[in-house]
């Protein structure tokens, strides 16, 4: 059975590593430490992993998956994901990936199958280094910066006190959904996360 290529967007670097626009990056770590392996350098400027993601009806181990962070800026995050997909030979409709979504209010996970970027630089670059917007999205809602915040700089902070007490249980429900999709399709995930 085809492996899936998992992506968690982010910036590198300790600097950036609290950041709102790295939920997806710590979503993945989130797996990884629930899979049991640990990310590491790989030749396409991306850390990765191969484990099996969630546990099946019955308790078998579920589907192969390749767990990534690209190593570069978000902006050209298009060339490592273009990369993993050909070294592990994964088809488009298996790569998932896990970013942040301003228009999303803080703590709430959408799935979508396809679609536009919404401006999101991350997913920008992925479009058009991989040729298509159909790929799957985990949406981790940060939402709307306060007052007339600029948003650049509203995913660049790290989150609030408040937030940051929840992010526990954030990242377990983007966990989640990523393992729903790969074991049980987009469809059921999407009824189980979108009536939250």
């Amino acid at each position: 059975m085809d492996s899936w290529l998992v992506v968690g967007l982010g910036n590198p670097g300790p600097k950036y590593a609290g950041n709102r626009h790295n939920i997806g990056a710590m979503v993945v770590a989130e797996l990884a430490s629930r899979t049991g392996v640990r990310l590491s350098r790989h030749k396409s400027r991306a850390s990765a992993a191969s484990g099996r993601l969630g546990v099946l009806p019955g308790g078998a181990p579920g589907p192969a998956a390749v767990l990534a962070v690209p190593s570069s800026y978000m902006n050209e995050s298009g060339g490592p994901v273009s990369s993993l997909l050909k070294y592990y030979s994964v088809p488009v409709d298996r790569l998932i990936v896990v970013h942040d979504e301003l228009d999303i209010p803080f703590g709430q996970v959408r799935l979508k199958a396809s679609g536009g970027e919404g401006g999101h630089n991350g997913l920008r670059s992925i479009s058009s280094s991989i040729g298509t917007r159909e790929y799957v999205r985990i949406r981790a809602g940060i939402g709307r910066p306060p007052g007339r915040m600029d948003a650049a700089n509203f995913v660049l902070r790290d989150f609030s006190p408040t937030e940051r007490k929840e992010l526990p249980f954030f990242l377990d429900d983007a966990a989640d959904a990523v393992e729903a999709v790969v074991s049980q399709g987009l469809t059921a995930a999407q009824q189980r996360f979108h009536t939250l």
